[in-house]
């Protein structure tokens, strides 16, 4: 039966409604988490703009490391010394990486990304009047110090803004973009050297950063996951203590300098060893070389896919060995095999960059910045002794030497990641104790 009438007044007070339902929200709602993930929107804008970014920072970075041969001929100096060109600028972006990553934390990772690429590529744009090789490498220094606010302030943007499923895959485009940057500059830059010198070709590569800067600010969406932090030294030293007290994020930067020294040492001097005898191949001839970079597009992009199978230290193991077999087989002297070696030098690191890097921003729960700080810190300083003492090792010993180097660094990393395996299977067990055994 329907319930008799009161009498009284049906018009409810319209804040009470709102304030038991908001009283009951907790009860009955579930927070959606509002991150971006694939299909999502916004997704796609950030993808691309943080691949572009990428872009323009590994193109500017290594843009003398294809003309090393032309800088050496033109300015009268050894293969050690053209190659301060590209170590002054790792140098100085692992320097500057992680006092930058408390200018993230302050004023946000869109705003920093922004004005390190503005003031790489204005520097870019001067490079190429450098009237002497000393000239050169102070410009590269400053190109690399601004630079260095870009990569850590990327991976904390993407650590807050995409949903922890996505991380991997959305960092292993970003890496994707690095490879596109570091393979498109060597290739454009070889081919325009050939026909206009290594200044053009510089001067191109500024151009071409100009655009990646510009399309970038433009589509990359407003952050809404940040929150300021402070910019006490003393607040940053006791973040910094606290990453570097952690163990396992100890070995992720070990593993992505070693990793790096690898790469740094192979593609530092690749270009000699093609120019001599019995290659002797023209610039352009050897820009293209570095067309194997896309084969590292690949290997990033999917790393996600490649730790979901293998699990972190899996995929470790596989993108070691990789590039342990590509150093070993880059010893014939065949072309063939010289470029089968580096496409699975290039494969390796990648991947391997790529596992490091997410792991890093994922095991990292509080200050993201600072923890990719030091993992790019840590990067950069394996790519500057890279470049610096597989020339050294290739002057000594040839390419043997280079090749020597890396296997020691490859070596390095497969330890790092057996003692990361037995700490982590010693962990499981004490955990799993008893806690009267215990």
């Amino acid at each position: 039966m329907p319930s008799a009438s009161t009498g009284a007044s049906t018009i409810v007070d319209a804040s009470a409604v709102t304030a038991v339902r908001t009283e009951a929200a907790p009860l009955d709602v579930v927070p959606v988490d509002s991150r971006m993930a694939p299909g999502g929107p916004g997704y796609r804008r950030m993808s691309l703009a943080l691949f572009l970014a990428g872009v323009a920072t590994f193109a500017l970075l290594y843009s003398t490391q294809a003309l090393l041969p032309l800088i050496s001929g033109d300015f009268g100096v050894t293969a050690s010394t053209a190659s301060w060109t590209v170590s002054a600028a790792t140098g100085a972006l692992a320097l500057f990486v992680l006092p930058l990553s408390a200018l993230s934390e302050r004023f946000g990772r869109r705003t920093l990304m922004t004005v390190s690429l503005a003031i790489a590529v204005a520097v870019g744009l001067l490079v190429p009047f450098a009237p002497s090789v000393g000239w050169l490498v102070a410009l590269r220094a400053v190109q690399g110090t601004a630079l260095a606010g870009l990569p850590v302030s990327a991976m904390a943007y993407l650590a807050e803004e995409v949903r922890p499923k996505a991380l991997i895959t959305a960092i292993g485009l970003f890496v994707a973009g690095n490879s596109v940057g570091g393979m498109s500059g060597r290739v454009i830059t070889g081919w325009v050297a050939q026909e206009w010198g290594w200044r053009v070709a510089l001067g191109v590569i500024g151009l071409i950063a100009v655009g990646c800067a510009v399309a970038f600010r433009l589509l990359l969406p407003a952050p809404k996951h940040f929150k300021a932090g402070s910019l006490r030294p003393a607040v940053l030293v006791r973040t910094v203590r606290g990453h570097l007290a952690n163990p396992l994020l100890c070995r992720l930067y070990a593993i992505g300098a070693l990793f790096m020294t690898v790469f740094g040492a192979v593609y530092t001097v690749i270009g000699y060893r093609l120019t001599d005898a019995p290659f002797s191949l023209p610039q352009g001839i050897i820009g293209s070389i570095f067309l194997v970079y896309l084969v590292g597009t690949v290997s990033a992009s999917t790393a996600g896919k490649l730790v979901g199978r293998l699990g972190r230290r899996g995929a470790l193991y596989l993108a070691g060995g990789t590039t342990t077999a590509g150093l070993l087989v880059s010893l014939a002297d065949s072309l063939p095999l010289i470029l089968l070696g580096l496409v699975l030098i290039t494969a390796g690191f990648f991947a391997g960059h790529a596992v490091a890097s997410s792991s890093v921003s994922h095991t990292a729960k509080e200050g993201r910045a600072q923890a990719s700080a030091l993992y790019q810190s840590a990067y950069y300083l394996g790519s500057s002794a890279g470049g610096t003492l597989g020339a050294v090792a290739f002057h000594t010993g040839g390419w043997a030497g280079t090749v020597a180097l890396g296997l020691l660094a490859v070596l390095g990393v497969v330890t790092i990641t057996v003692v990361g395996s037995h700490a982590a299977r010693i962990s499981r067990n004490t955990v799993q104790l008893p806690s009267s055994v215990k």
